[in-house]
């Protein structure tokens, strides 16, 4: 049944910034077409075939001819894999894409997910038939409100670009099922994995249906009031420890808590709770002032997944999982919506391109989990047809024990335009740089405008007019954080700000709006409250984290024997190289010493690359923060360096 595109993952009733649909923003090539061909003919067809292989799509299959029983594949959340590659999937046809017979893959998937579901509504592979765990026994660890989440997030996805058909009216039947169970006159429970709440507010905004709003809101308000047994990590691993709307700082497991404040902004915005809105704006803000990485990364801690303690941002041992850096973004872009503060897409900027970009690889065959910035000892060389059991390694895998990542990653790289871009009554905001074309009606009129640039990799970004009314409108051009007091207009904006700069006139067909950024490397330095970090430094390119591989080394040098001269940086572009010096001792030398930096060593010249780039050339060791070297190192006369 056709239904009126509107919309993409997010869809407040009242913000600041309109968000765009799938008919008024579009990825024309760059970084980001790039990024979106290799999911369209690669990363989706992968996910599919590793949920076939692995029997998590065949569960439904099982579940519906009631042969589940001591025969389900994968652990309790599967079910959430497959859904997510169904939005995937949606958000991928709703850009245009009908390559090949991804509409009939999409149609026959739903299909069986739909033929899975019970009378009452109820859907999950894991629960509730003879043989299994009765429904809701496991609310702590169980996941089925996590997936039904999943599944009604993939039905807004259809539903967003022009489909009202089989799954959006499974994921009507299954949250009346979850109203009437979890509603004000059901059981006072919550999920142990946050999730349901924001997809319940969005199938709520998609279907104008209020009770979905209104048991997101039951959601959010039980959480933190001790409705979960206790877990051996504390009640923080599920934020159960303390109320939303009095939590100081993003906590626990990380991507449990992002989805959590999502949800939580969600409600708030939807029922003008302000006092709510301002918790999940205090907690981002802590967040980030303490427990975020370099590349938006979050999540310090291996044993729980967690945010550790703020400024515990160790290198090496960083977990800073690829589904928490989605997450992240999934907030900051609400955050954004709400308020119209540039921070909120300067991290968006930051995450995306450094913590997400760098979870598939080159070939979009294999995804890292967690993403270490400091890889001290070549990873194993992984078995392409065998599921990892882990989820740290050096290298890329191609499908893991939990695989929430690869689909994770699919669902994004199809919605990412979806988060450059913005409108209002009276102009265009532009918060993501790249090679994308933005059509939309204004109040003014209709204004069409065709933004290009090597960006990320190149510092020039160019808006071209290519349809606009003959009335003022205002385009709104965001400036990086990294960037600011140096970018350069074409023409002097209307309004400038620390943030943004402002340009509020007649356009033409055919005008065009320049803006340039810095384009040389830049050095950066931690705050000395991250312990783990002090005594070294991090080179950025515009909106890029760069990184020192071993493969840029001579032969025979490993990262963990270098220090560098942040003096010494050279070059733009791809063509970035800094100095650096070899240490080495014997085995059994005593590893301290008077000198700091262990006295001189060998100097060669070495390539920084990005670090999305990293661990595409095979076992490596690889670091984001670079020790200092010491003042007796670095000489003047730098003479005739080692080629790299």
């Amino acid at each position: 049944m056709p239904f009126a595109k509107h919309g993409g993952p997010v869809q407040p009733s009242t913000s600041v910034w309109r968000p765009l649909g799938t008919d008024e923003v579009e990825v024309t090539g760059g970084i980001w077409g790039q990024w979106q061909r290799l999911n369209a003919d690669t990363i989706l067809r992968h996910c599919e075939t590793w949920l076939e292989r692995v029997g998590w799509a065949g569960n439904f299959d099982r579940a519906a001819a009631g042969a589940i029983a001591g025969r389900h594949s994968g652990i309790e959340f599967v079910d959430s894999e497959v859904y997510k590659l169904l939005e995937a999937m949606a958000w991928e046809l709703g850009r245009g894409d009908r390559a090949g017979d991804l509409e009939a893959r999409y149609l026959a998937l739903a299909e069986r997910v739909a033929a899975a579901q019970e009378p009452d509504g109820y859907l999950h592979t894991s629960f509730g038939r003879p043989g299994q765990p009765a429904r809701y026994s496991d609310l702590e660890s169980g996941h089925e409100l996590y997936c039904f989440g999943h599944l009604f997030q993939a039905a807004v996805a259809r539903l967003r670009t022009g489909h009202d058909d089989l799954l959006p009216q499974v994921a009507r039947r299954l949250a009346d099922h979850v109203y009437d169970q979890f509603g004000p006159d059901g059981r006072v429970g919550v999920c142990g994995h946050p999730e349901i709440e924001m997809a319940l507010v969005e199938l709520a905004r998609a279907t104008g249906e209020r009770r979905h709003l209104e048991l997101a809101s039951l959601l959010v308000e039980r959480r933190g009031a001790g409705t979960l047994r206790g877990h051996p990590f504390g009640q923080d691993y599920f934020q159960d420890d303390v109320p939303v709307r009095t939590a100081a700082t993003l906590r626990g497991h990380a991507v449990r808590a992002l989805y959590l404040a999502a949800g939580a902004l969600d409600v708030a915005t939807e029922t003008g709770d302000d006092e709510l809105a301002a918790a999940v704006r205090r907690q981002w803000a802590n967040g980030v002032a303490r427990r975020t990485y370099i590349t938006g990364g979050v999540g310090s801690r291996h044993q729980d997944e967690a945010f550790g303690d703020d400024f515990e941002l160790p290198a090496d041992r960083a977990y800073s999982e690829t589904c928490a850096g989605i997450a992240s973004v999934m907030l900051s872009w609400r955050l954004l919506l709400a308020t119209g503060e540039d921070k909120y897409a300067d991290l968006i900027e930051r995450t995306l391109l450094n913590n997400v970009l760098a979870s598939p690889r080159a070939d979009g065959r294999a995804f890292f989990y967690t993403n270490t910035l400091h890889q001290r000892s070549p990873g194993p060389v992984l078995d392409e047809d065998q599921v990892s059991p882990r989820a740290e390694s050096g290298l890329r895998a191609p499908w893991f024990e939990v695989s929430c990542c690869p689909t994770n990653v699919a669902r994004m790289l199809a919605s990412a335009g979806l988060y450059f871009a913005t409108a209002s009554d009276n102009g265009i905001q532009l918060h993501q740089y790249g090679d994308y074309r933005v059509s939309v009606a204004l109040a003014a009129g209709k204004v069409t405008l065709q933004v290009r640039g090597g960006y990320p990799f190149g510092n020039a970004v160019s808006v071209k007019v290519i349809e606009a009314p003959a009335r003022e409108v205002t385009l709104r051009l965001r400036v990086p954080g990294w960037a600011q007091g140096s970018a350069v207009l074409s023409e002097a904006p209307t309004t400038r700000t620390r943030g943004h700069a402002e340009i509020r006139r007649v356009f033409q067909a055919g005008d065009s709006v320049d803006i340039a950024f810095p384009a040389a490397a830049r050095v950066t330095y931690a705050d000395p409250r991250i312990d783990a970090v002090r005594g070294t430094f991090a080179v950025e390119r515009g909106p890029l984290v760069l990184v020192l591989e071993s493969p840029d080394l001579p032969v025979g040098w490993s990262v963990n024997e270098v220090t560098a001269d942040p003096g010494s940086i050279t070059g733009d572009g791809d063509d970035t190289a800094i100095e650096v010096y070899h240490h080495s001792r014997d085995a059994d030398d005593w590893p301290y010493s008077p000198e700091p930096g262990g006295g001189q060593g060998e100097r060669a010249r070495a390539r920084l690359i990005p670090y999305h780039q990293w661990a595409n050339r095979g076992p490596g060791t690889m670091r984001a923060w670079l020790p200092l070297a010491a003042p007796g190192e670095v000489r003047e006369e730098r003479g005739t360096p080692r080629p790299f």
